[in-house]
């Protein structure tokens, strides 16, 4: 009897440590060679699977796959692609039974979000109403932080540790020119329904620099946000503010929507931070800069966590040995043991816990008035920063990232219309 087959796919926004985790799938099938065949990849995500793109994994060398531990971004493709319903679109779902039947693969390991989890578990229940068992394991990866039940997403840790170095020197800048010139530095950051990432910017607190933070967890409220921020300038001379893209007036709207929506349903958002920067203007008159992290704060590898980079190679790894265990609809985790000295270990959820789940900020994690964390929260974000993962780099002063050849497997199957 032949091995089964794998099928790796990156789903989403990609991270500067996803790679790691493809890292993890790939060596980890390769060191079970004698358990488990070819590792297919999705040429940009679950869409490789639904047109039968399939990347043949086996192509590249060894040496090519270890050097994705230090390249950001997602090698194989991504996309922002959400399968519907069962109900609405059992066709998508029955296709890619077709392609994993047509290709012997028997393990789909989907390394992403909330919707990519969703996706997983609802693959691992019709597989088995179609006679063709497969067994689903959701590698988790998000910088928004915001799945449940692991203590940490791969891909956050990197975007936490961009995000506070950043506003430092940004802030260092500021209050090196403030008493002349730009007194406001406004950074937005990613977090569309949790403020994890803005947290990250309050560490720069303790170098008494004054910052303020807007969570989407707790309401903008005009006034107060104003007046404590026209006290901190009264006192310091100048201030930073750290804004989530999310951040939401108290009816629930955001302050950026423009009013459309992406290929998820979820509503489009503008740029929160020039937004931010005129209230500072009409109500204050302070001279101020803005700037959108954006791309940067999730493909930074070259300061990457290298708490980051561990994790995210070991959840890859600990999905392949939790699949030849017969494990299914499952998810591994990080399980946080002790903040000082940090200790965790890989655990384990059904994926009926995870999927459309989402973690927002605890509220013992954000200060009273709203606008800061509380040392519990910089208890839990420390240990996520700590260490340096650096890229090799080349004679030319240009780290070294791989480019894979990306080559497809022959189709077996007709041609399908997403």
């Amino acid at each position: 009897m032949s091995l089964k087959n794998a099928f790796y796919a990156q789903s989403g926004g990609v991270t500067s440590v996803i790679n790691a985790s493809a890292c993890g799938v790939i060596e980890t099938c390769r060191k079970n060679a004698d358990r488990i065949g070819n590792v297919f990849a999705g040429r940009n995500g679950i869409i490789g699977a639904l047109t039968e793109e399939l990347i043949d994994t086996s192509r590249e060398s060894d040496a090519d796959i270890a050097a994705l531990m230090k390249t950001p971004s997602g090698a194989f493709g991504s996309c922002r692609f959400k399968l519907k319903s069962l109900e609405e679109n059992r066709r998508e779902y029955e296709r890619l039974i077709e392609v994993f039947k047509a290709h012997d693969i028997g393990y789909f390991f989907y390394n992403g979000g909330g919707d990519s989890a969703d996706t997983c578990y609802k693959v691992s229940q019709l597989s088995e109403t179609m006679g063709f068992p497969v067994q689903a394991i959701h590698i988790p990866k998000t910088v928004d932080n915001d799945l449940p039940v692991t203590d940490v997403c791969p891909g956050f840790s990197s975007v936490a540790k961009y995000i506070a170095v950043s506003a430092l020197e940004a802030s260092f800048d500021v209050s090196s020119m403030a008493r002349t010139s730009t007194k406001v530095f406004i950074l937005e950051v990613m977090g569309r329904h949790a403020g994890w990432i803005a947290a990250a910017g309050g560490l720069i607190e303790d170098y008494g620099i004054p910052v303020l933070l807007l969570f989407p967890e707790v309401d903008f409220d005009h006034d107060r946000f104003i007046g404590a921020l026209k006290a901190r300038v009264d006192e310091f001379g100048y201030c930073t503010v750290v804004v989530s893209e999310g951040a939401r007036n108290a009816d629930g709207s955001f302050l950026a929507e423009q009013g459309t929506r992406d290929a998820f349903g979820h509503a489009q958002l503008g740029g929160v931070a020039p937004v931010v920067a005129n209230m500072v203007k009409q109500a204050l008159g302070y001279k101020f800069h803005w700037a959108v992290a954006d791309y940067l704060q999730r493909a930074a590898r070259h300061i990457a966590s290298a708490t980051d980079v561990e994790q995210a190679y070991a959840l890859g790894k600990s999905s392949v040995e939790m699949a030849l265990a017969g494990k299914n609809a499952i998810m591994p985790t990080i399980d946080r043991l002790s903040n000082n000295p940090y200790r965790w270990e890989i655990g384990s959820t059904d994926l009926a816990n995870v999927a459309n789940v989402e973690k927002t900020m605890p509220l013992d994690f954000i200060s009273a008035d709203g606008l800061g964390i509380t040392d519990k929260c910089r208890d839990y974000l420390y240990p996520l920063i700590q260490g340096e993962a650096y890229p090799d780099y080349d004679e030319r002063g240009m780290p070294r990232y791989v480019v894979l050849k990306n080559e497809l497997a022959d189709k077996k199957l007709g041609d399908f219309e997403l």
